[in-house]
């Protein structure tokens, strides 16, 4: 089990890892520099005397030990940019070490750019890079062949191989991270994406509710108050059941409202969880209509014994007829009558509303800004895959018909 003392060293080498990737990051050039600088400091501290230690001829002059040095480790400032190039001048000065018997220790560097080439660039680039190395190691073992294959150049291409792996094992992880983060940056988008649908569809169906609500019940209450406006010169009686009626569709009105606006409250006791219309609330939603002066008959033809609609495709049903009936209360003016139809069929449900009014005018030739009941009818027969015609009749009249298939859940 890891302990806490554990844990917060190993945090804190992290974070003085990523301090110093930053920094390379933001300045590559002096850890490249820092890094060659270095290797030369050892290189010529090695070719002052102590490379005779390994050399197989200690003759070799001093100033050409000093030359391959300088060739061996000054390369290494562009391993990063370009590693092959730096591999190919280090492999140069490698094969005249060990083919005039030096064997400098310095030669080992080549592993780094080794490294940067599995790192970089594509694995078939190693091929060329290996090409590049064992020349040098076979030169010195014909060269000096006394215990130099097993000692020298099999260890060698060993460790070169391992250098090379090592290389392709942080690249394979490198790129793993990146995806992930990659994956993780495009999940955060997708997610503020489909926050920003979601709260555009519930600004979207809010908006549907409160004008189905409101301009219904306000095209009820403007009804009312008309004709209880003509009715209280001739009867008083029917003047006062306008205005009881008026009092009645203003609170189921306000109601309605709070239910709604209770539901976006931050505080889930406080929204009152009413059920939603189904078709069986058409009567007491015609009956308010009538209240208002105009003749409506409901017509149902066929209707089966159990319910075959889900309850949201019910309250779409409900929610056409509302708007339909709130336009003809709106447009088709004082003489007019309309038709609820509900026709079952073994496939779908067919719903007509139909009135006799002269005015026509619909929300397609409103003043701008207005006129958003037949967009929301169309919204909401497009959740269950209904078809909604609107448009007037030869005759006269308006009439919306919508076709609902039965299913038991929305497309």
């Amino acid at each position: 089990m890891e302990t806490p003392e554990a844990t917060g060293l190993s945090r804190y080498i992290q974070r003085l890892l990523a301090r110093a990737r930053a920094f390379d990051t933001r300045h590559p050039a002096v850890w490249d520099a820092t890094l060659t600088l270095t290797w030369t400091v050892a290189a010529l501290v090695d070719a002052a005397g102590g490379w005779r230690n390994t050399a197989r001829d200690p003759s070799v002059p001093v100033w050409l030990v000093l030359t391959l040095s300088l060739a061996l480790v000054l390369p290494l400032y562009w391993r990063r940019s370009r590693p092959m190039t730096a591999l190919a001048v280090m492999a140069c000065a490698t094969l005249v070490s060990e083919g005039s018997g030096a064997f400098l220790q310095a030669g080992y560097l080549q592993m780094l750019p080794l490294f940067h080439i599995a790192l970089t660039r594509p694995p078939r680039a190693l091929l060329p890079a290996f090409a590049l190395l064992l020349p040098p190691l076979v030169a010195g073992a014909i060269r000096f062949p006394h215990e130099t294959w097993d000692q020298r150049v099999i260890p060698t291409l060993w460790g070169y191989a391992l250098v090379a792996l090592l290389g392709l094992v942080v690249r394979s992880r490198r790129d793993h991270t990146a995806g992930l983060v990659d994956r993780a940056r495009r999940l955060e988008i997708e997610r503020d994406q489909e926050v920003r649908l979601a709260a555009a569809a519930e600004r979207t169906r809010i908006a549907r509710e409160m004008h189905d609500i409101i301009g219904h019940n306000l095209s009820v209450i403007t009804g009312l108050a008309d004709g209880g406006r003509y009715a209280a010169a001739k009867s008083p009686e029917r003047a006062a059941q306008a205005l009881d009626a008026i009092g009645t569709t203003s609170r189921q009105a306000l109601d309605d409202l709070r239910r709604l606006l209770g539901v976006l409250r931050d505080d889930e006791q406080e929204a009152v969880r009413d059920p939603q219309p189904t078709l069986a609330d058409l009567d007491t939603l015609l009956t308010g209509v009538r209240k208002t002066g105009l003749p409506v008959r409901l017509d149902v033809q066929n209707e089966p014994a159990a319910q075959p609609l889900a309850p949201g495709a019910q309250l779409t049903v409900y929610r056409i007829v509302q708007e339909a009936l709130t336009n003809t209360l709106k447009h088709a003016g004082p003489s007019a009558s309309a038709t609820v139809l509900l026709a079952w069929s073994p496939k779908e449900l067919l719903v007509d509303v139909v009135d006799t009014g002269t005015n026509t005018t619909t929300t397609a030739t409103a003043p701008p800004g207005q006129g958003q009941g037949l967009t929301g009818m169309r919204e909401r027969a497009a959740l269950y895959d209904g078809r909604l015609a609107c448009g007037p009749l030869p005759a006269g009249g308006w009439r919306v018909r919508l076709r609902l298939p039965l299913e038991d859940s929305p497309s």
